[in-house]
């Protein structure tokens, strides 16, 4: 009897804990006597026609690894191409496609809604993603974070120095206040808050009396009331085309300026996708993984795997697919921060 097949995808930017969800899925269709076909970097895989054949061997305790087995790329959609992608898909013979991806790996596969059965995983650091409360690779990227400021404390103080940590996000500002949070910081700053340069000015001159130094956590996409947000670069094709960035060194010269408080900046970049996940994330990548695959088993298409009220659960895929899901300005989160007298704008 022929096996069933199924194509497996890695797609937008990488985030700890994709590798727990392609073990958790391969395993779980292996054992049920399904192939699997890893299409390797994303949509060019597809295109590239560059697959893996995916076993139990080369997926065995791999979800304790950072990046991705398949490979990932966020800088190529369908779009103009979409006849020889279903063409090339075709040719897999697969009964469907479990992806785990963002809000754009996603928008380039509904298009292919009658002929590419899909299940989707979102993922994303930046907890943004609509339809879900949580996305792997969030908790490990607020480690980080807690884990930078944490070290950079002591230089801080050591060197009676202020220093600014810019961390990823984006239009969201749920790594800067989770990781902040986590680890104390004297400020966080968000991009859904923009903040008062006279207030901070303040509050960092009544902090110079009592205190050795400082560390902030800066959002990439945070900035000053009637001021923009800084664009670092753009990257051409990609379907986010800005990227953010600078914030941190700005208001470091600006501090130095403004008070003669020497100031340094330390952006995290991609150090926050780097890490092995945290037990958090291996715990919820595993419950994902397997919910992917029995959906896909059940024949259950156009779902995402969500987590929703303290679960992991399914839902259509479309609920993941709204406009960016940023920090609330009455989030209980900011309330802990003000009670702690972290300022946040």
């Amino acid at each position: 009897m022929t096996k069933k097949r199924i194509a497996l995808l890695t797609g937008g930017g990488d985030a700890p804990g994709l590798n727990g969800i392609i073990e958790a899925v391969s395993l779980t269709l292996l054992k049920q006597n399904y192939e699997i076909v890893g299409i390797l970097d994303g949509f060019e895989g597809i295109f590239a026609e560059k697959f893996l054949d995916v076993t139990e061997e080369r997926v065995r305790n791999i979800h304790c690894e950072a990046g991705t087995l398949l490979g990932t790329s966020n800088k190529m959609g369908t779009d103009g191409r979409e006849e020889e992608f279903l063409a090339k898909f075709a040719k897999l013979g697969v009964e469907g496609l479990i992806a785990a991806g963002g809000d754009g790996t996603f928008a380039g596969l509904s298009k292919f809604r009658d002929k590419v059965p899909l299940i989707g995983v979102p993922k994303t650091i930046d907890n943004d993603l609509s339809g879900t409360e949580i996305t792997f690779g969030y908790d490990t990227a607020c480690s980080v974070v807690a884990e930078a400021v944490d070290a950079l404390r002591a230089t801080a103080h050591a060197h009676k120095r202020v220093i600014l940590v810019e961390v990823m996000g984006r239009t969201a500002g749920w790594i800067a206040l989770g990781g902040g949070l986590a680890s104390f910081s004297d400020v966080i700053l968000l991009p859904e808050k923009p903040f008062s340069k006279p207030k901070l000015l303040e509050f960092l001159k009544e902090k110079q009396k009592t205190q050795r130094g400082l560390v902030l956590v800066v959002s990439e996409g945070a900035h000053a009331s009637g001021e923009e947000v800084l664009v670092a670069h753009r990257v051409k094709g990609s379907p986010q085309e800005e990227r953010y960035g600078g914030i941190a060194e700005r208001l470091a010269r600006w501090i130095e300026s403004e008070m003669g408080w020497e100031s340094r900046h330390v952006v995290l970049g991609h150090l926050q996708r780097a890490r092995t996940p945290t037990t958090t994330d291996r715990f919820l990548t595993l419950g994902m993984g397997v919910t992917a695959a029995k959906l896909a088993m059940a024949g259950q298409w156009y779902k995402a795997v969500v987590y929703r009220e303290g679960r992991i659960t399914s839902a259509p895929i479309a609920d993941v697919m709204g406009p960016a899901r940023r920090v609330n300005l009455d989030h209980r989160w900011l309330d802990f921060a003000s009670t702690l007298g972290i300022f946040t704008g």
